[in-house]
């Protein structure tokens, strides 16, 4: 099962765990992640470390330099392992990729681990590390981390920053972090955020703060659950079942819980999103498109964003960020009502490995590679951070998760809601997955 990829030399890794053993051994430490071994996303660039980023395109580039995040994780006393697998350059909840593979589902490896942080999700399932990155644009963080049951947030846009080729447009893919427990989960992102001028529209806010206590009042939060979005979503009905049973937990915590959602053209918010994607794909990858030998070493899904990508006019892309924004504005209102959102993670349990994805939800046909996972994409569009907790599972034993979304760059209210829940639920420490082979 291809989950911690491009794995470092065992006696480079030895000789930097002795050390930092030694210097724990002073009453020293570098950091809150001293010693802990921990493999980096294939899409985030390691200094000396080959990067793929699933492409074979790729599958020899070694960066010169770390992402921003990395060099942090670096200074708090990690040890960077390797790589997590991904799909080809992130593209599709479902990992897999021609340099290494396929990530299998770690409660059943006949079954996708979700993506595009699927290789993460499963590398914390398995116990093979305490915490992980990911990153975000489709579900990339929620969604493996739903079909694993561990937890993962995605969070404001500049929380944790990123050096953009522009860095004066911030991209909808967010980098975040994800854990076994929100006390790590909060303690990984304390790590990775906090301003970077290679970043200018990052977040100032002293990063320190997600690292104190998490305990909070409930009585009296207001929460909405948005469900399938009055029908406009297909989703499994065994996967709105486990939410909605979930819903009393936060019921028993002393908030209100409503069934109520935005009033809102959600197929044309879905319409703008896909513009946007495929605008942002185009621009990324068309290089590559128009080299008749690297277009062949491109997957069907990547050809298809680009070719639409490209023509996008100008005034579908100002049409398109102006959908954003009004969506924004009125997710924003709606939640002057409710402190918190709810919705699930997925619309649809882990399904076989074998498939590129699913055709068809509850008897409606999927028109794209991604549009079974459209439930995150609200949530993408508004730019709030949303933090994934497991819910339970599938009476066949395959995990479900569920979006706790707050307010704008209100990260610490979802931890401490998370954390409340998690205290009530315990699925991740109570269900881990049987070892391979057993």
């Amino acid at each position: 099962m291809d989950t911690i990829v491009s794995l470092r030399e065992y006696d480079e890794l030895i000789a930097e765990a002795r050390k930092a053993d030694q210097i724990a051994s002073s009453d020293q430490a570098l950091g809150p992640l001293h010693g802990f071994p921990i493999a980096i996303k294939d899409t985030a660039e390691t200094k000396g470390i080959r990067t793929t980023f699933g492409s074979p395109m790729y599958a020899d580039y070694v960066p010169e330099n770390d992402a921003i995040f990395v060099e942090r994780i670096k200074r708090s006393g990690a040890i960077i392992i390797g790589k997590t697998n991904i799909p080809e350059f992130a593209l599709g909840s479902h990992t897999f990729n021609r340099v290494f593979g396929v990530t299998r589902n770690a409660y059943d490896h006949s079954k996708t681990a979700g993506g595009s942080s699927g290789g993460a999700a499963v590398a914390l399932a398995a116990r093979l590390q305490v915490v992980a990155d990911g990153s975000d644009h489709g579900g990339s963080l929620r969604n493996p981390a739903a079909f694993n049951n561990v937890f993962a947030l995605r969070p404001s846009i500049g929380r944790i920053p990123v050096e953009d080729v522009n860095p004066f447009i911030p991209s909808m893919t967010v980098t975040g972090p994800m854990a076994r427990s929100v006390e790590d989960l909060a303690l990984l992102l304390s790590v990775m955020s906090g301003y970077d001028s290679r970043a200018p529209l990052s977040i100032e806010e002293d990063p320190t703060r997600f690292v104190a206590s998490l305990d909070r009042d409930f009585h009296g939060i207001r929460i909405a659950w948005l469900g399938d979005l009055g029908g406009h979503l297909p989703i499994d009905r065994e996967v709105l079942r486990l939410c909605e049973i979930s819903l009393q937990v936060f019921r028993d915590l002393g908030c209100t819980v409503e069934a109520a959602f935005p009033s809102f053209a959600y197929e044309g918010l879905w319409q703008n999103w896909v513009s946007l994607r495929s605008w942002g794909v185009a621009d990324w990858l068309k290089e590559h498109y128009l080299d008749d030998a690297r277009r062949e070493l491109l997957k069907p899904e990547a050809i298809w964003e680009i070719e639409r990508g490209m023509s996008v006019t100008t005034d579908e892309l100002q049409r398109a960020y102006a959908g954003r924004g009004d969506w924004y504005r009125t997710l924003r209102t709606f939640m002057e009502v409710y402190d918190y959102v709810l919705l699930p993670s997925a619309q649809t349990f882990p399904f076989a490995s074998g498939i590129r994805w699913p055709s068809e939800i509850n008897g409606m046909l999927m028109d794209s590679y991604h549009r079974w996972m459209e439930v995150v994409v609200p949530i993408t569009m508004s730019g709030c951070p949303a933090l994934n907790v497991p819910v339970g599972f599938s009476d066949s034993g395959l995990p479900m998760g569920m979006q706790i979304v707050g307010r704008n760059h209100q990260e610490f209210g979802c931890l401490q809601l998370a954390a409340a829940y998690d205290r009530e639920t315990r699925w991740v420490q109570r269900f881990p997955p049987r070892p391979a082979g057993q």
